[in-house]
């Protein structure tokens, strides 16, 4: 028995000593929670060198923790290829042009640079089956390709939008093409007038964009789903728009208005006379937002650039601006008669629901402006002043209850009033009745 019994004390504390071996080799072979490597890395003496060199030539060493490159396993040699496995201090045996090396790239070489791997469906699939690989033909069809295929040595390749030796996916905020960066990072060479002197293209993009409706939105509320410079010119491929592929462009987040547009009058002229669609009447990089202003024949209208006075789309403008003002006017009246029955207590739930249908009526009538269509305007603007009369009816209505409630209390306080002297009257009375008799 003594035998079993310091068989099982030895067995157990054989286990103890066993448990806390793996838990110490558990604990020395856990990932550096600073780490945030996806795959581990193998020896590279690239690094191994370039870490000691100081200077610009150790800068990518420290460069490439936070790339994604690195991130997914992929080192220096992956880019530039060599001999990065063995062990030397010999650098002509680790950067052996025998086996691949290639240094810094020239401008011209570095979409094929890129595209070896970006290109590659196959190879891409190893990290993200979903990621495009046409990256470069969408280049080469580019302003900027076409030019450095020329020869352009200052036009932007891929490490001008996406950094080199610290890139960081496109998902990451700090990315340079991240939504809310894309407008700098096109803007470091397209707001420069000495770099982009010789391309004869305007320098004030960047200036205008944020003063648009579309910078506001990103600039000023933080909404990165508002179109920035990628989102009209393309990202890869981006050309400046021709004419004719405008009205594309905004129709792929304004269809409705597109729709209405293509089915217009103004289709068809603008096509026969090369009038850039859209951009026409609310420009291209400083779009505002649109107002009634700009619809009619008064000073500011935009109609009366391209309609004469003696001509029917001078007409038409005057008409649908007239109609436009009419609901407006509607509108107006009798949201101040329901306020001031609301604001005295009364109840206008209906009007003001009637006001809101006049309202979207309104907002209706001006995306029809793109339709140019009088009639069509006309309709959606009768249906509006209909719900606005309405609703002044609610609210007419609602003060003329409102001074019949203040007359009956009127009239109720003065019967009130008589009664109450009565009774003090007759009260007096019998006082000095009863002060007689005594």
């Amino acid at each position: 028995m003594k035998n079993i019994g310091f068989f099982a004390i030895s067995m157990r504390l054989k286990l103890l000593v066993t448990a806390v071996f793996i838990s110490a080799a558990v604990t020395v072979s856990a990932p550096d929670s600073s780490n945030s490597l996806i795959f581990a890395q193998k020896f590279s003496n690239c690094i191994e060198c370039h870490r000691d060199l100081g200077g610009e030539l150790s800068a990518p060493v420290d460069a490439i923790k936070k790339d994604i490159h690195f991130q997914y396993g992929l080192s220096c040699a992956d880019c530039h290829g060599g001999n990065p496995d063995i062990k030397t201090d010999d650098y002509e045996v680790a950067m052996d042009k025998n086996k691949g090396f290639k240094g810094k790239p020239a401008p011209q070489e570095i979409p094929e640079f890129c595209g070896k791997c970006h290109a590659s469906a196959s190879y891409m699939k190893k990290f993200d089956p979903n990621l495009q690989t046409d990256q470069l033909e969408q280049y080469r069809t580019s302003q900027h390709g076409l030019l450095l295929g020329k020869g352009d040595r200052k036009v932007a390749t891929c490490i001008s939008c996406h950094g080199v030796h610290g890139i960081v996916g496109a998902k990451d905020p700090l990315s340079p093409v991240f939504p809310s960066n894309i407008v700098e990072t096109c803007g470091k060479c397209h707001s420069s007038k000495e770099y982009m002197a010789g391309y004869s293209i305007p320098t004030d993009q960047y200036e205008k964009y944020r003063k648009s409706v579309h910078g506001r939105a990103l600039y000023e509320k933080g909404d990165i789903s508002a179109p920035t410079c990628n989102d009209c010119h393309g990202n890869h491929g981006p050309m400046p728009p021709g004419v004719e592929s405008i009205g594309n462009i905004c129709g792929h987040c304004h269809l409705a208005n597109w729709e209405m547009f293509i089915k217009s009058p103004h289709k068809e002229a603008y096509d026969a006379t090369n009038i850039p669609e859209c951009e026409i009447c609310h420009g291209n990089h400083e779009i505002l937002t649109p107002d009634d202003e700009m619809v009619g024949t008064s000073g500011k209208s935009l109609c009366i650039t391209c309609h004469s006075p003696e001509s029917k789309g001078y007409r038409a403008a005057g008409d649908i601006r007239n109609l436009i003002d009419s609901l407006k006017n509607s509108v107006s009246e009798a949201e101040a008669v329901v306020k001031k029955a609301a604001s005295s207590g009364m109840e206008v739930g209906d009007a003001m629901f009637s006001i809101d249908e006049a309202e979207h009526q309104l907002t209706h009538a001006r995306a029809l402006v793109h339709t140019f269509s009088v009639e069509k305007i006309e309709k959606s603007i009768d249906e509006g002043v209909s719900s606005a009369q309405k609703g002044l009816k609610g609210g007419r209505e609602a003060l003329a209850e409102l001074q019949f409630r203040r007359k009956g209390l009127a009239i109720s306080l003065f019967f009130i009033a008589i009664v109450a002297v009565i009774l003090y009257l007759k009260i007096r009375h019998r006082s000095k009745v009863q002060s007689a008799s005594s």
